[in-house]
């Protein structure tokens, strides 16, 4: 039997699909923003970072040092344009250090 062109899906397209139909796209944008913490800031900044979770749409980065945190203050705004061409404007809407 052979199948129809216009029947076919790439998988990516699928797979995108499916995380939306479930409601999951949120959750799985959340946890690609943690998982890519380390190639978006670097080894150096990724090393200092304690602790990266995502809740309610808010970005929380604890970090080992104070100077590191204000640092990083200076660059929130640029990180969190960096994420959203990345990872689109509905993923984040703020970025909290910690």
């Amino acid at each position: 039997m052979r199948q129809d062109l216009h029947d076919i899906q790439h998988i990516g397209q699928a797979i995108k699909d499916l995380l939306k139909q479930y409601h999951l796209k949120p959750k799985f944008d959340e946890a690609s923003v943690v998982a890519s913490w380390e190639k978006m800031v670097g080894k150096p900044i990724a090393k200092r970072t304690k602790k990266i979770y995502v809740r309610n749409k808010v970005l929380f980065i604890e970090l080992d040092s104070p100077a590191m945190k204000s640092d990083l203050s200076f660059h929130k705004n640029h990180l969190l344009k960096a994420i959203e061409a990345e990872f689109g404007k509905e993923v984040l809407k703020e970025i909290v250090l910690m």
